[in-house]
């Protein structure tokens, strides 16, 4: 027996319907076999739920319903009849007939406490202190500085310890205005002479000016050679640099003069 032979062969297309007819036909079988074939009967309708009016006699019954019953006071509690009773009070009108009557006014009493407070309190006079009287007073008269009377030299600076041979006379000025100080920067060498003279502030007057550059220029210094220091090869190695205030005393013009004049020279 061959391989061939062995294996078996697949159903056909007729034999697939054939066994799907046999089972619909045996499910109807069945369908028709078990079914009630008794006439229909008309089922009693089930108890429901109605809806009745309560009346006074089921009141009892509903306040044991109530979720306050017993939680809270209520008038159907077991304490509502001793204590939640409300009674009605009649409150009776009450009507005033009568007219107003005004109490007397007593006029002869009147004033009668004051007087009493006034004789029992003695309260001293009213005293005021005297006014100060005005005094008399002269007004103070403004004092103004009185100027020097005479003009001045004042050395300031590196110069300060050096001596002058000859001191410059620096005369007053005749002027309408007050001068201020004419301030010269001067240079001086080793041998005490000026080598440079320079107008640093002006006096206001160019007169003053002029005079105090010459007076600068003519001064002379003692020497460092006479002061006992050695002398150094050039002269314009050891400069000295100072300044010379020139404090001009300011005097008033005559009547007859109108115009500035140098006085002590």
């Amino acid at each position: 027996m061959s391989a061939a032979l062995a294996q078996p062969r697949p159903w056909s297309w007729r034999r697939w319907w054939e066994l799907v007819g046999l089972v619909f036909v045996v499910q109807l079988g069945l369908i028709f076999w078990l079914s009630d074939r008794a006439p229909i009967r008309v089922r009693p309708p089930a108890a429901a739920p109605t809806l009745l009016l309560a009346g006074n006699s089921s009141a009892e019954v509903l306040a044991l319903k109530d979720p306050t019953l017993f939680a809270l006071p209520h008038r159907q509690g077991f304490s509502g009849l001793a204590w939640l009773g409300i009674t009605t009070q009649n409150f009776p009108a009450f009507e005033w007939t009568e007219k107003p009557r005004f109490l007397p006014l007593p006029t002869r009493q009147l004033g009668k406490d004051f007087n009493r407070f006034t004789e029992t309190n003695n309260f001293p006079s009213l005293q005021t202190s005297p006014m100060p009287r005005p005094e008399l007073m002269l007004p103070e008269l403004s004092r103004t500085a009185i100027a020097s009377a005479q003009s001045a030299l004042r050395i300031e600076g590196k110069l300060t310890g050096w001596q002058l041979i000859a001191p410059p006379v620096v005369p007053s000025w005749r002027h309408p205005d007050l001068l201020t100080n004419s301030i010269v920067q001067v240079v001086i060498d080793a041998e005490g002479k000026p080598v440079s003279v320079t107008l640093l502030t002006s006096s206001g007057l160019k007169s003053a000016d002029d005079l105090a550059l010459e007076r600068a220029r003519g001064m002379r210094f003692e020497s460092l050679r006479r002061s006992g220091v050695e002398r150094p090869r050039e002269p314009g190695t050891r400069l000295t640099w100072g300044k010379l205030i020139f404090e001009w005393c300011t005097l008033p013009l005559p009547d007859s003069e109108n115009g500035e004049t140098a006085v002590g020279l």
